[in-house]
């Protein structure tokens, strides 16, 4: 089982249950609308010519677009590049960019932008039912670029050590995009619901917690230690969920 497929592999059971909420942009994924957005997306980059292993571009905020766009990138078979400059096939961005920065054939931007395509023009009839078997899926930071069976396997540990299941409501008040993923990850693979905090502080993270009736907390090493104290809550340090794979 390839990693978009495992992180999707909850769908058919929880169906219209919400999967991701995104305090940013007030979005709600149910699992089921998350699997249907990833498998039209990725063939709508198909039909714009991205092929196997070809690089996307992905210079988005930690949010749900952002997961979107990354898994979307993943189960048509290209690796996802989470950086605003370099070359590649395409590029995914939020609104702006720098055109003397990137290499690139298409611009699709979740905001209209010069010289872009709309994300939402990657949104047709046809889906991507079958992902790719195996093979290079993601990388960080251009150079190192991590396989499916390298992040699924490390996903299916980091979900034995911290224990997540289909009833938890997993708060992300992480401090980067990558770590925010490997969260909402880790919390879609177990069926559960993962709240997105938007620039999380102290008092934030609290009022979002009671809010949404969070079971964990999953943040910066500092936040973590404030948060500590409520029997309602467990609370994890971001490092955690990307420890092992030494980023």
């Amino acid at each position: 089982m390839t990693w978009t497929e495992l992180v999707m592999g909850a769908a058919p059971a929880q169906d219209d249950r919400p999967a991701v909420t995104d305090v940013r942009t007030g979005e709600v994924l149910s699992h089921a609308a998350f699997a249907r957005r990833v498998t039209h997306v990725a063939a709508g980059l198909r039909r714009h010519g991205l092929r196997y292993g070809d690089r996307v571009l992905v210079d988005l905020p930690f949010g749900a677009g952002l997961a979107v766009a990354v898994h979307s990138v993943a189960w048509s078979g290209g690796v996802a590049v989470l950086r605003s400059s370099g070359a590649a096939r395409m590029m995914i961005a939020h609104r702006g960019y720098d055109p003397d920065a990137v290499d690139v054939q298409h611009v699709f931007t979740m905001e209209p932008a010069s010289g872009a395509k709309p994300f939402g023009e990657l949104m047709g009839e046809r889906t991507v039912e079958f992902g790719p078997l195996a093979g290079p899926a993601l990388s960080v930071d251009g150079e190192r670029i991590l396989h499916h069976d390298e992040l699924a396997g490390d996903l299916r540990k980091l979900a034995t050590r911290l224990l997540v299941g289909p009833d938890d409501v997993v708060l992300a008040a992480v401090s980067d995009a990558f770590k925010g993923l490997r969260v909402l990850d880790l919390a879609m693979m177990a069926g559960a619901q993962v709240v997105i905090a938007h620039e999380p502080s102290l008092i934030g993270c609290r009022v979002l917690a009671h809010e949404h009736a969070a079971t964990l907390v999953v943040a910066p090493y500092e936040l973590a230690r404030r948060l500590l104290g409520d029997p309602t809550l467990r609370v994890v340090d971001e490092r955690a969920v990307v420890s092992s794979l030494a980023l």
